[in-house]
């Protein structure tokens, strides 16, 4: 399995900014694409998922409202649109797998890094 996230950058305080993560050798079943982040210093953290079948989306406290997340079953793509950004969301954002049947996220990609200035 190899995930491949891109789209980070340097922006401004409110910008907005699109993340993708583009998913290969998936030959098992999905039950979520999720994104997590991880700040200089700091543990990493749940951001969303995006659950593969339902289509249905979770967003932790600190990104509800302003995030959101869609996919592209044809290209397998998952994408995360991050808007009104603030310095704290400064991270290197990873796109992750959770198959089926397992309890927890198991395929990690490589990381892309967001930077917000204030």
């Amino acid at each position: 399995v190899q995930l491949q996230a891109s789209g980070g950058g340097l922006v401004q305080a409110g910008d907005s900014l699109r993340l993708s993560c583009a998913a290969s050798g998936l030959t098992f079943n999905v039950n979520y694409m999720g994104w997590f982040r991880q700040a200089p210093g700091k543990e990493r953290e749940f951001v969303g998922g995006f659950g593969w079948l339902s289509g249905r989306t979770i967003f932790s406290d600190s990104v509800k409202g302003r995030f959101t997340m869609s996919r592209d079953l044809a290209k397998r793509t998952v994408y995360l649109q991050m808007n009104m950004l603030k310095p704290e969301d400064t991270a290197v954002y990873y796109c992750a797998v959770h198959p089926a049947g397992r309890s927890t996220y198991e395929f990690w990609g490589q990381g892309t890094l967001v930077t917000v200035s204030s």
